[in-house]
């Protein structure tokens, strides 16, 4: 009999009370008991709710005080040494703290996960011995059987994965790293198989990725090992976000059954199965649900996939499965009723994926017949969403295919470029800047809420954003910022902020999914073509211009990025896509020139996180993101200084294409990565301006003066001084009032202390 299985359910609730409760903890409203009650209250509905739909197989353990992570170097203990950790579980203070930093302590780095927009905290392991702090596995399953009676699935991140995505360590001691972290896993697998667990599932999404021989031997030695003492406890391997690598040496390795990505990765998985065949003796977990996407299943195409899998493999041992976990998806569209029906009823979120699920196990075990009603409900939504007027604009396809089909390029080299705006902007050796955006206090918050329920009129709002950006220019002018910005407070997130105001996007009424730990962001749905509908942020950056002496910068989300951040069409390829985005900001980028901004920043934080997995496709994806930006950015007057932004994640693969793009500026994080980034920057030499991130914005903290300067020193080992911008890591909104000014007073004064060190300034 063919089962269902979710390899994991989103954290935040369908009213972000995780979050909501998590902040509240921060924030000393709730103390420590009763944040672990309402946590464990939310992650029992999650999984009742599972139950209720008919799903089989459902993962325990996949829930989350932060990250997973995170969790699993806790359940090792591996603190890192700053933050005083005396052994034994992890208390939730340190565990916030290894997160969120502390008064006396930076926060762990964080990262992409893999090519999502989720991030995850990068486990530190320099120094530190590891020990089993707490089988969190098996404290996940015993819950679950005790309040619900359910036989849950435990899941835990595997050891090539947590270890490959780990740092602190020299490449040359992973073995001796695995013979730290084998025997814990084996004490976690053991207690599992003592307590009557039948499955355990272990996510290896690394083996998506370049697997060389020697990380095949160690998956031998990993799962041999694992086989051994635990042999009564069945593993399924699960694999995610493409098509598995060394296909036949993966499926030979001793579990009871392997896990493949049929959305993402079909071609490749397919083609394998089809090639040479699934063992005899394992369960075979077929992801044909997407758990990164927001459109329906096209369930009768589906059915023929998993029939196709069934002849291969047998009824018995196959589990339809989501792709991944269902985090990277919004909980429920079943409070989107303001969206016009052809695409909100083509719309699946995590519940419905659950549906979709519970249909296609249906339909295989008793023949499509008693599901026809359901086949051909499903069939109407995707035929009338892709017979919707509103998705086609043949004007934009026109003009979009001659653009992107010419080479794009500023009018002059950046050498000959950057003599012209220093003479135009007369700024001092190493400039200062933000990102962008300032703090979005409650008041902000109660505005704009008033205006979007008509409770303000347009006068009254646009009268409130002015006084605002009064107030911030006059701090920015008063803490001594060379370039200021206007602070985005009319923004309530830099994607769907111009989702609003473009054509061919929809935005959800609650479509929240989690980005980083607490913080949750609503991607707009791109169901059209892309068209610009008229100036976007014009007015209250020429206003902001109008303040001041000082230059400030025009603030927009480049195309790649409101792409990647976007649930998106999947009738088209996203190359079109990006190009008709790109078409669209560069109208808004001639639109803010014309208004007299002369700096304007086109941020790109996705453009790393958006590379395929596969090595063989980075140089198209590139190419074209390349392509998309100066379509967005070249046709401005040499004078006009073009900024961009990019933020966590490794950028030593695509130096050359950051360099392509021909940007004025880029600004890029350094400071969780404690300087790491640089690098990437010691091997080859960068020619544009840039500033590597001096401080970690996601942090409460206040920064020291000296801790910046350090920073910036090392980055002048390897950049030219007088290329080089002195900047926070990201944007401010999340930020409170007092730590953002005092935070930036301390960024200024290591500036001139640098000034003092190396020279007058650039006139």
């Amino acid at each position: 009999m063919v089962r269902s299985g979710v390899l994991g359910y989103p954290r935040i609730g369908a009213d972000r009370e995780w979050k909501k409760t998590l902040e509240a903890f921060w924030a000393g409203k709730i103390d420590e008991s009763e944040l672990h009650s309402r946590l464990r209250e939310i992650r029992l509905n999650h999984l009742r709710k599972q139950q209720q739909k008919g799903i089989d197989w459902i993962a325990v353990n996949d829930f989350s005080y932060y990250d997973h992570m995170l969790d699993t170097a806790a359940m090792f203990g591996l603190v890192p040494q700053r933050f005083a950790y005396d052994g034994g579980n992890v208390p939730v203070s340190v565990y916030y703290g290894i997160a969120r930093g502390t008064k006396d302590a930076v926060a762990s780095e964080m990262t992409k996960w893999f090519n999502t927009n989720y991030h995850y905290i990068v486990p530190e392991l320099g120094g530190i011995e590891p020990t089993l702090a707490e089988n969190k596995p098996l404290a996940a399953y015993r819950e679950a059987k005790e309040h619900l009676g359910l036989e849950g699935r435990p899941v835990i991140v595997g050891p090539l994965t947590f270890l490959t995505l780990s740092k602190g360590y020299d490449p040359s001691e992973t073995d001796a790293w695995l013979d730290r972290l084998i025997p814990l896993y084996v004490r976690i697998l053991q207690e599992l198989e003592q307590e009557g667990v039948s499955w355990v599932q272990i996510d290896e999404p690394i083996l998506v990725t370049k697997v060389g021989d020697e990380d095949l031997r160690r998956l031998e030695r990993i799962y041999g090992t694992f086989a051994a003492a635990a042999p009564k406890l069945k593993v399924m391997l699960q694999t995610y976000f493409e098509a598995v690598e060394r296909y036949r040496d993966i499926v030979a390795l001793p579990v009871g059954g392997i896990g493949l990505d049929f959305v993402h990765g079909r071609s490749g998985n397919l083609s394998s199965i089809r090639a040479f065949g699934f063992p005899e003796d394992k369960v075979l977990g077929a992801g044909v649900i997407d758990g990164r996407g927001i459109w329906k299943a096209p369930i009768r195409e589906r059915l023929a996939l998993l029939r196709e899998l069934t002849d291969a493999v047998g009824e018995d041992r196959l589990v339809v499965q989501t792709s991944c976990s269902l985090l990277h998806v919004p909980v429920t569209a079943a409070q989107e009723s303001k969206l016009a029906p052809e695409l909100r009823d083509a719309l699946a979120f995590a519940d419905e994926k659950l549906d979709e699920l519970a249909l296609l196990t249906k339909a295989l075990s008793l023949g499509e017949e008693e599901v026809a009603g359901e086949l051909e409900a499903c069939d109407r939504v995707l035929s009338r969403l892709d017979q919707w007027g509103d998705r086609f604009r043949s004007d934009i396809r026109e003009a979009v295919a001659s653009l992107s089909s010419q080479a794009q390029a500023r009018n002059r080299p950046f050498a000959e470029r950057r003599l012209v705006q220093q003479e135009q902007w007369q700024l001092p050796l190493f400039p200062t800047t933000t990102i962008g955006s300032f703090p979005q206090t409650d008041e902000v918050r109660k505005a704009r809420r008033l205006w979007r329920k008509g409770e303000w009129d347009d006068g009254r709002y646009a009268a409130f954003i002015r006084e605002q950006i009064d107030t911030w220019i006059g701090l920015q002018e008063d803490i001594g910022l060379d370039v200021l910005v206007h602070g985005e407070f009319e923004r309530t997130d830099m994607v769907e902020f111009f989702g609003e105001k473009l054509a061919g996007f929809a935005m959800t009424q609650n479509g929240w999914v989690q980005s980083y730990g607490s913080r949750c962001v609503k991607p707009p749905i791109i169901y059209g073509d892309v068209a610009y509908r008229g100036p976007m942020t014009v007015e209250e950056t020429a206003y902001a211009q109008s303040r001041t002496a000082r230059p400030v910068k025009g603030m927009l989300t480049g195309p790649i990025t409101i792409m990647n951040w976007s649930f998106v069409r999947e009738d088209i390829p996203r190359e079109q896509i990006a190009y008709q985005l790109a078409y669209a900001l560069r109208q808004e980028v001639e639109a803010l020139e014309q208004a007299g901004i002369g700096m304007i920043q086109v941020d790109e934080p996705a453009v790393r996180e958006g590379l395929p997995l596969k090595e063989a496709e980075h140089a198209g994806y590139l190419d074209w993101a390349v392509q998309a930006f100066r379509i967005a950015t070249s046709t401005v007057r040499d004078t006009t200084q073009i900024h961009t932004h990019m933020c966590y994640c490794e950028f030593h693969d695509m130096i050359s294409s950051i360099e392509a793009m021909d940007a004025d500026v880029i600004s890029i994080e350094a400071s969780r990565s404690h300087g790491e980034l640089i690098h990437s920057f010691e091997a080859g030499t960068y020619r544009q301006g840039i500033g590597l991130g001096v401080y970690d914005i996601h942090s409460p903290r206040i920064p020291a003066v000296e801790e910046m300067t350090s920073m910036i020193e090392r980055a002048l080992r390897v950049l030219d001084p007088k290329l080089f911008w002195i900047n926070p890591d990201c944007g401010l909104k999340t930020r409170r009032r007092e730590e953002t000014v005092a935070s930036l007073r301390n960024m200024v004064a290591a500036a001139r202390i640098a000034r003092e060190k190396y020279g007058a300034p650039i006139r």
